[in-house]
């Protein structure tokens, strides 16, 4: 694949649709009628959630949006396909995520943004195709894409610290941590267990600035103590005494109630072991790139958001 120079472009709400046929020759993760009757009726899921945020060494009160929703998929430009009829074979499904993050820290705000893109079909493309993350703050802004090329990942990382720079790499890893959140909704039982490395998640390594490379870690799936109904995927990395847990339904659509997020915070003296927590605060079902007009504004506040 040839990654062509930075273009500023005007895309009409167009690019926002999501899928509304169920794909072709594939076999879904869970019995047709139900995943269809979820994911390909024309809307997103739309999920709000109060944030305790770690950051410089204090918890710091945000919130953060997660969505899901379908949509065509290129395989060889690893782009939204505007035409997926014209697209023949380079057409794949995809159940993205846009996950949003906002919090202050003292008098300025950070804005961070992930999107991860997953084949529907794990059986045939157990791994992300691509994943991006950009953060915003008034010190300035970054920007991190990880591409699959076969079967690692080719990546680019833009950063104002000197110490980060412009970064081009390859890592040899069949798992990134960020794909995960997608496995977790197509089908908790292909999520990894036991012992074996990963990419840590883009937004981690962003707020602590850990170099790019492989890390080891353990995962675990079980139901949640004392919640009938609910378990909990955890990733446990021993040598970024890091642990991230995921809480979530069991039963189809594997709805995202909350997690939380164990490291250490701060630098130097100010440094502490924090763990950033987010609760589930309002759920809705939208197409919500038609819902751009001042009369629309109210559909925040059904998210709880201000």
């Amino acid at each position: 694949m040839r990654f062509h120079g930075w273009l500023v472009i005007a895309l009409s709400c167009l690019a926002c649709l999501p899928s509304t046929a169920a794909p072709q020759g594939e076999e879904d993760p869970v019995s047709s009628a139900g995943f269809a009757a979820h994911w390909y009726q024309g809307k997103a899921e739309l999920t709000s959630y109060s944030l305790e945020q770690a950051r410089y060494g204090e918890i710091h009160p945000g919130h953060a949006v997660l969505i899901f929703v379908t949509e065509d998929f290129s395989r060889s430009k690893q782009v939204k396909l505007d035409r997926p009829q014209a697209a023949g074979s380079d057409a794949v499904k995809v159940l993205k995520l846009n996950f949003t993050k906002k919090f202050e820290t003292g008098i300025y705000p950070y804005s961070m943004m992930m999107s991860v893109f997953s084949p529907v079909g794990l059986g045939e493309d157990p791994h992300a195709l691509k994943v991006t993350t950009s953060s915003q703050e008034w010190c300035g802004h970054t920007f991190v894409q990880m591409n699959r090329m076969g079967s690692g990942y080719a990546i680019r990382q833009y950063s104002y610290f000197e110490s980060e720079g412009d970064v081009s790499l390859t890592l040899p890893s069949s798992v990134s941590e960020d794909e995960l959140w997608v496995t977790l909704r197509l089908d908790p039982g292909r999520l990894p267990t036991g012992d074996f490395e990963l990419i840590p998640g883009t937004m981690f390594l962003r707020l602590r600035h850990i170099p790019w490379g492989l890390q080891k870690v353990t995962g675990a799936l079980a139901a949640a103590a004392g919640e009938a109904g609910m378990m909990e995927y955890s990733l446990t990395y021993p040598e970024l005494d890091r642990k991230l847990v995921i809480r979530f339904r069991q039963a189809f659509p594997h709805e995202i109630e909350g997690w939380e997020e164990t490291y250490t915070s701060g630098f130097g003296p100010g440094a502490r072991t924090l763990t950033t927590r987010a609760t589930r605060n309002q759920r809705i079902m939208s197409p919500y790139w038609t819902k751009n007009g001042l009369a629309d504004a109210g559909l925040r506040q059904q998210l709880g958001l201000e």
